[in-house]
This record gives C-alpha cells, sequence and structure tokens, in this order.
C-alpha cells in the first residue's frame, strides 16, 4: 500500500507541476517543477516520506530506460546539427563538467565533517 500511495504523490507533485506550467506558460517541463514543488514540501516539513521512498526506489532502476528516448530521438535532428558540432562538442564537455562540480559541491557541504585520520572515537577505559 505504501507504494500505491508513493505513486500518487509523485503523480500529484508531477500534475501541480504541469498545472503551473500551463496557467503560467513557462518554458520548463512538468517534471522539473513537479520536483521542486517535492523539494519545497519535504525541506518545509523536515522529514522523509517513507511511501515516496518505497515508490522511488524501483524508478531509480530504470533512470535509463525513461532518458533512452531522448537520447535516441537526437538521431532523427541530427542532420540539423551538422555545422554546429563545436557548439554541440562543448555544450555536452561544458555541461558534463559543471554537473560534476555542482554534484561535487553539494556533496561536500551536504556530508557530515569526517574526524581527522589519526584520532580516535573510541574512549579508552
Amino acid at each position: 500500500m505504501a507504494l500505491l500511495r508513493g505513486f500518487l504523490w509523485l503523480t500529484g507533485f508531477w500534475l501541480a507541476g504541469r498545472t503551473l506550467v500551463v496557467l503560467l506558460d513557462l518554458p520548463v517541463s512538468a517534471g522539473v517543477v513537479g520536483m521542486l514543488l517535492l523539494t519545497a514540501m519535504l525541506m518545509l516539513r523536515g522529514a522523509r516520506l517513507s511511501d515516496i521512498a518505497a515508490a522511488s526506489q524501483p524508478l531509480i532502476s530504470l533512470l535509463a530506460m525513461l532518458i533512452m528516448p531522448g537520447v535516441v530521438g537526437v538521431f532523427f535532428v541530427a542532420d540539423e546539427f551538422a555545422g554546429q558540432w563545436l557548439a554541440v562538442a562543448v555544450a555536452l564537455v561544458g555541461g558534463t563538467l559543471a554537473s560534476v562540480l555542482t554534484t561535487l559541491l553539494l556533496m561536500r557541504r551536504c556530508m557530515p565533517a569526517e574526524p581527522p585520520a589519526g584520532t580516535s572515537e573510541e574512549t579508552p577505559s
């Protein structure tokens, strides 16, 4: 039952994102807006919803399959980018580096600090 409730939560946030995109004529994906709304709700609530976690775990294993249609679609419009290979390559490399750097900085900020290697957390007896 938790899995079904989690999918309903995710679908509800996607629908809320879709509603905002249509009403405000935003040039952003409804899924992105929905996930931002979900993130804001989780930050305000201060707790994780176990239902959402139960529903999202199976989706993570399918992530590559969910991205595949967009990747395959590039082959159908490849002729339009024939003269733009340098710009596309720079965008791909720059975007990848920016993504990795952002992930690294967020990970370093959000992870707890480790004690120095020479110290032991155990108390002597």
